[in-house]
């Protein structure tokens, strides 16, 4: 459903505070993007445990799959904002879904026994997805990307 941004009610605080949290979020992924850089070679140490060294394995390369990566997700996550704020439901459940990808994607990652540095960061990254995915999923925020949020008071 096209909104005209004329006849939008303002936004409730829920669509404010997600739209913040997934700007916060960005900035965690880009923190965590460079220390992927930064500790390189500790995360092809941790991979390396559970092979030996005369395999034909190659280690992969942690850095530009981090960097694309964050690259398209922070990219989707931007682009989709201001969808959420102009009450778009199918903006709000991409983003939904997005949430929910980066969520799992990092109780997996804590299954490889990364080092500490990344654990603590997966693990302080989980409120932050949980409090984005409680407000896209609020009351508020269903209300307000919903057609009848734009309906005329009856009266």
């Amino acid at each position: 459903m096209d909104h005209q941004l004329d006849d939008l009610p303002p936004a409730p605080r829920s669509v404010t505070l997600a739209v913040w949290l997934v700007v916060v979020l960005v900035i965690v992924g880009a923190a965590v993007t460079a220390l992927t850089a930064v500790q390189r070679q500790a995360l092809i140490d941790a991979w390396s445990v559970g092979h030996p060294e005369d395999s034909a394995i190659q280690p992969p390369a942690f850095v530009p799959v981090a960097v694309v990566l964050y690259i398209v997700f922070a990219g989707l996550l931007l682009v989709l904002l201001p969808f959420l704020k102009t009450a778009h439901n199918w903006a709000r459940w991409s983003l939904v879904a997005m949430v929910v990808v980066i969520v799992l994607s990092t109780l997996a990652s804590l299954r490889t026994d990364p080092p500490v540095l990344f654990v603590v960061c997966a693990v302080a990254s989980l409120p932050l997805n949980a409090a984005i995915l409680y407000a896209l999923l609020h009351r508020d925020t269903t209300a307000y990307v919903h057609a009848d949020a734009f309906a005329p008071a009856r009266g």
